[in-house]
């Protein structure tokens, strides 16, 4: 759906700063599991999402949507239909409700990524008096949910209407609302209450 249709905005970020932003990561990951000794849990690394995937939470294929993706890997469970990780094309209507549906059950997520909007050249559509955040698929788009500053009552949609818009730098998120309204929350800000309460706003 991206520039399929409307008006486009196109937010571009200097490929030199995501280059260096994601090497000083890696390095810094790989220097605290170096610290910590080989006994510890290597984390999975996110997965492309594109090709004809369907959400784990309602069956929609995911990028032919707008809005954030997101990725769940679990310890000793799996979801319905094929290997880890579970994967959602909306946050709000897919990730974080099944995230808090299988926690009830007992399931223990190792990993969840979510589109990070700091480190992704995103565009914005207009289509029938609303506005559209792109949607992005690739493996090197996701970042760590719990370290993201989440826009949500922003003038900008998902794919299924409201949605928590991701980003890794809290900077880019304050900028984000300056520009089309909203707050800004943390992942351990999000519970199923105060979910089912923002999407009944």
């Amino acid at each position: 759906m991206d520039g399929e249709r409307g008006d486009t905005t196109r937010h571009t970020r200097s490929l030199t700063r995501r280059t260096a932003v994601k090497t000083v990561a890696g390095s810094l990951t790989a220097a605290v599991a170096g610290c910590m000794g080989g006994g510890t849990e290597s984390k999975p690394d996110p997965i492309d999402l594109s090709g004809g995937k369907e959400d784990d939470q309602g069956g929609m294929i995911i990028g032919n949507h707008a809005g954030p993706n997101g990725q769940i890997f679990y310890r000793d469970e799996s979801p319905a239909g094929h290997d880890n990780p579970a994967w959602f094309h909306t946050l709000s209507m897919g990730l974080f409700p099944y995230y808090f549906d299988k926690r009830r059950q007992g399931w223990e997520a190792v990993a969840i990524y979510v589109t990070d909007y700091s480190s992704v050249d995103y565009e914005l559509r207009e289509e029938s008096g609303k506005t559209f955040v792109s949607t992005h698929t690739a493996a090197d788009t996701f970042g760590d949910a719990n370290e993201m500053t989440y826009v949500v009552e922003s003038d900008v949609d998902g794919g299924m209407g409201p949605d928590l818009l991701p980003f890794s730098e809290r900077a880019d998120a304050d900028s984000f609302v300056a520009e089309y309204g909203g707050s800004t929350v943390e992942f351990d800000d999000v519970t199923s209450e105060w979910l089912a309460g923002y999407l009944r706003s």
